[in-house]
């Protein structure tokens, strides 16, 4: 279900950048609201399916990682939740960085692979990556050249940045809740 889950994912989002006429007369058949909202409850089912599968996979391990590796983990999670959130936040990291929260995707599912190495784990997080490489591909031939966005200057870009900071605080001391997998001892 794991591996269903994540193909889910990929295939629907993929099919955005890949089928564009093809979306555009689904949308034209059934109309914007349903399309969206058939998109969505896809995405649910996907996410659903990827919980379920995870929880249901034995908790085998392909390597061990050393130890060392997660603090690098945690150094790269910051920069990780900040592209994430800076895809929708006005900031100039659009200015450097065309697809801020797939590459905040690919960050994560490296930084989590450098951690653990449990089978599930790696199906996850090597599903993920994969699926954000062949979208940033797809989305780039889709579109064409580049044209990066208008400047919106250093104090948004700031402000998004420390919104993202409080927001890895919350992760960190939630994940235990959320993941099952905690992070550090203690949390809310």
């Amino acid at each position: 279900m794991l591996v269903l889950g994540i193909l889910l994912w990929a295939v629907t989002h993929l099919f955005v950048a890949l089928a564009v006429d093809t979306r555009k007369q689904v949308i034209a058949t059934i109309g914007l609201n349903p399309y969206k909202g058939l998109f969505s409850l896809t995405l649910v089912l996907s996410l659903v399916l990827i919980v379920i599968g995870w929880k249901a996979m034995p908790e085998g391990v392909l390597y061990s990682p050393p130890a060392g590796l997660r603090h690098l983990t945690t150094l790269l999670m910051p920069i990780a939740v900040i592209l994430f959130l800076s895809a929708r936040a006005p900031t100039d990291i659009k200015q450097i960085i065309r697809h801020p929260q797939l590459t905040s995707v690919k960050l994560w599912a490296v930084a989590h692979l450098l951690a653990n190495g449990e089978t599930r784990s790696v199906i996850l997080f090597t599903g993920m990556l994969a699926w954000a490489v062949l979208e940033v591909i797809f989305i780039n031939r889709r579109d064409g050249v580049w044209q990066k966005p208008a400047p919106v200057g250093a104090t948004k870009t700031i402000i998004s940045a420390v919104i993202g900071l409080v927001v890895t605080a919350v992760l960190i001391f939630t994940h235990r809740y959320f993941t099952g997998m905690p992070i550090i001892s203690g949390g809310f």
